[in-house]
């Protein structure tokens, strides 16, 4: 029997062609995406699930109260994590990770800068699980300046064919770390990453006991069972016993929080996360498009199924007639549904392993065929086309077999099309939902355009980033390399600082002169050369720059942000010294006060700055000219090779940098689009089936109106317009569903560029043209066509 249905649902897909390749095509460009998106959903979801007891390790965060501000950090104190293990028998281990700068390591004659290091404790492996290519995790660092790396590393420096157990790594600081194991690379599904991890003995002794500088992650390993909300309750008198003695006279309050590693991806919120984070908003986002991708397939082959109906009347009665009953019917429109489903899913798996790379490119994913294949991708797949056949198929199924035999068979039903009202509330549906779509993507790019090119408050265009990371006797020579620079024709100008925007900077607690006295505040702190200021733009609105060496000692600069939060009326002169500090001459005197500009990206508000002078700077800006910038960097690499012959060149430009702080929304935009485009391609293929069908099976009585004296116009205006009141309806619907989302989503951002009218209106208008447009080429068609071709048999 079953084999019956499958044979008849063969041939009535080949019977009618072009019915048939529109509703595989739909469900095939529906599949395949969706596809893709549950694998990007996947992925977001796994985030540190691969580690055996990810559902025990926790991350501790810091919550700390100032009097005008909260700061909420990833970061906590170094006594912190072995403090948590004497103290709290829910811990079994603990875990403190420190971020370690770029670091140039040498072996033999080799040299590369290296970057995401930490160091760890040998506790490390007992919390994390990795796979070990050489040595073991019980010895890996227990003793000072033993360092782990990982596969890629091992390979850059050593080979295929070297061991790289028992080898050593050395830095400019003569610091000799040797190698006593090599993993892995760490899974990009991480919310941390490393390329090396180096031994917690090896740092100095004096930074483990303080615990008013939050400089590290801490991380626990619970014992089974533990609540991890009650946990967190009992770290509340943490303050109170270890930092109220250094913080209370600040009146700063701290208190920690425990966060499961499995959430930290998607959830958290807190400053100062070592990788690139995901969003569950967007979770919902992609989950919401993929099933919408997939409902308006399914909705197209509804509407093309009902329209062709009277096509399958005749044979339904005689079916009928002939003793078939309602379930068998129901399950022969079913088997037509799956066996469409099914094709679509065959050409939906070469059609994902065809862009897979594409997709990749386009995610920063790493997908493979691997991941298809995959038991539980399978079963999800099987599970979306039975779902995406049963579903497109089951109204057709049941109301065609709901054909009375005696009315089809005398013709009442032969002009009949389906539930009419049924396929416009479905084609209202698409429509909404494609428009939704439509003004969603238009706002999120409008925003990403938006944050892209606001003005910075600095010039970040053809902007060099140089980092001299070596000794204190190396840095010595910048001063002398900056002024050889100088005198090359194509570079600008040239300023020094401890940091730059998009980088994060120090932070101290200060005690700043107000009208009202002295008040204690954490604020942001770097140190910058005389020539800053100058090369990146950023204008001096009040007093005057930094001269040189006369103000390394006293002088500062401040931003606006800092005079508003201070309330200073007349800010030159004003005073600030390290909390704590009772020496009368450890003081800082405004000089002057420069317009505020965003050290950080656009997700950050700006806040007060403090600016101080050093001639030693080891990040070097270099304003270069526009024309032939290849061969300035040439230059400046010759010269560079002069001062530092052992050190690679490395450069960066500041915009590529700075804008990459948004490359993750950028790529889930970019995602966004893309998928947008799909749904609204599938609404217009599924519009063209419906318009096609729907003149077709009107074409006798537009026949008719013909031979009566209607003419073409009013053919098409007939069967036009009532497409037209239903793209209107369905802007009714979008647009406040659209506002609503998009409204919050723009939140997120300190500057957002808001909501204009212009994306509901082109939506709209675009959905509508689209609709009138098809509407009319198959009207038209239809009017066109001789009367005497179809009713010379009435």
């Amino acid at each position: 029997m079953i084999k019956n249905y499958f044979k008849i649902a063969y041939r009535n897909l080949i019977k009618d062609k072009w019915f048939s390749l529109m509703n595989i095509f739909g469900l095939t460009i529906g599949i395949t995406f969706c596809l893709f998106l549950i694998f990007y959903i996947k992925d977001e979801l796994s985030f540190d699930r691969y580690h055996i007891n990810a559902d025990r390790v926790c991350r501790i965060v810091s919550y700390i109260k100032e009097p005008e501000k909260n700061n909420d950090w990833t970061s906590t104190q170094m006594p912190l994590g072995p403090q948590l293990k004497k103290d709290y028998p829910e811990v079994e281990e603990s875990l403190r990770l420190v971020n370690r700068e770029r670091t140039l390591f040498k072996y033999r004659n080799t040299s590369y800068f290296e970057n995401k290091l930490y160091y760890a404790d040998s506790t490390v492996f007992k919390l994390f699980t990795y796979k070990f290519i050489e040595g073991s995790p019980d010895k890996a660092l227990t003793m000072p300046y033993s360092i782990v790396i990982t596969k890629s590393l091992a390979l850059k420096y050593f080979g295929k064919d070297e061991s790289a157990i028992g080898m050593t790594l050395e830095t400019p600081n003569k610091e000799v770390y040797k190698i006593t194991a090599v993993i892995e690379d760490v899974p990009k599904n991480s919310h941390i990453t490393f390329n090396a991890l180096m031994s917690m003995t090896s740092v100095p002794n004096d930074q483990n006991q303080n615990w008013g500088n939050f400089s590290n992650y801490t991380y626990v390993l619970l014992k089974q069972n533990t609540d991890v909300k009650k946990f967190e309750a009992k770290l509340l008198p943490m303050y109170e016993k270890y930092m109220a003695p250094i913080f209370a006279q600040y009146n700063i309050k701290i208190r920690y929080g425990v966060m499961p590693i499995t959430s930290i991806h998607l959830h958290s919120e807190f400053k100062g996360e070592p990788e690139e984070l995901g969003s569950m908003s967007y979770i919902w986002i992609f989950s919401a498009v993929a099933f919408f991708m997939i409902l308006i397939a399914c909705i197209n082959y509804m509407n093309l199924t009902t329209a062709r109906s009277a096509r399958r009347a005749k044979e339904i009665g005689i079916r009928k007639v002939t003793g078939s009953t309602m379930q068998q019917l129901v399950s022969q429109f079913l088997s037509e549904s799956l066996l469409t489903a099914f094709i679509a899913l065959i050409l939906s798996i070469g059609l994902v392993l065809a862009l897979l790379p594409a997709f990749n490119s386009l995610s920063g994913k790493f997908f493979t065929f691997q991941t298809l294949v995959q038991p539980a991708n399978v079963l999800l797949v099987l599970i979306i086309v039975i779902a995406t056949g049963l579903l497109g198929g089951s109204y057709p199924a049941f109301y065609l077999a709901r054909f009375k035999p005696v009315s089809v068979l005398k013709g009442s039903l032969s002009k009949a099309s389906g539930n009419v009202s049924l396929r416009r509330t479905l084609v209202v549906v698409q429509f909404s939902i494609a428009m939704i779509m439509l003004i969603c993507t238009w706002v999120v790019f409008q925003q990403l355009s938006y944050i892209r090119n606001k003005d910075l408050g600095f010039d970040k265009a053809q902007m060099m980033t140089v980092i001299v990371n070596t000794g204190k006797d190396e840095r010595s020579k910048i001063s002398a390399l900056n002024n050889k620079l100088r005198a090359l024709p194509d570079v600008k100008s040239i300023g020094t600082g401890y940091s730059f925007p998009g980088n994060s900077n120090g932070m101290n607690l200060f005690s700043v002169e107000t009208e009202k006295g002295y008040i204690e505040k954490g604020i942001e702190f770097y140190a910058i050369d005389e020539y800053y200021l100058k090369t990146l733009s950023i204008p001096v609105l009040q007093g005057r720059n930094f001269k040189g060496l006369v103000d390394t000692l006293h002088g500062v600069i401040v931003n606006e942000a800092m005079v508003k939060n201070f309330g200073w009326k007349n800010p030159i002169g004003k005073r600030l010294r390290s909390a704590g500090d009772t020496v009368a001459s450890n003081y800082s005197e405004v000089i002057g006060v420069v317009k505020d500009f965003n050290q950080k990206s656009l997700y950050n508000p700006i806040t007060p700055l403090v600016l101080f002078y050093s001639n030693d700077c080891n990040i070097i800006q270099v304003k270069l000219a526009p024309n032939n910038i290849s061969n300035t960097i040439a230059q400046v690499e010759k010269i560079w090779k002069q001062f530092f012959p052992q050190l690679p060149f490395e450069y960066k430009f500041l915009d590529q940098d700075f804008d990459s702080q948004y490359e993750a929304d950028q790529k889930r935009g970019r995602i966004f689009a893309t998928f947008s485009i799909l749904t609204i391609i599938i609404t217009c293929l599924g519009l063209l089936g419906l318009t096609a069908f729907t003149t077709q099976q009107k074409q006798k009585e537009i026949s008719i109106r013909r031979v009566m004296g209607a003419s073409v116009l009013q053919v098409v205006n007939l069967i036009v317009k009532s497409y037209f009141w239903l793209a209107l309806i369905s802007a009714v619907i979008a647009f406040p569903v659209a506002y609503y989302f998009m409204n919050k989503w723009l939140q997120i951002f300190p500057y957002n560029s808001g909501l204009s009218l212009l994306p509901f209106l082109v939506s709209a208008i675009f959905i509508l043209v689209t609709a009138l447009l098809t509407a009319t080429y198959h009207s038209a068609k239809a009017a066109l066509t001789k009367p005497s071709n179809n009713l010379r048999t009435e």
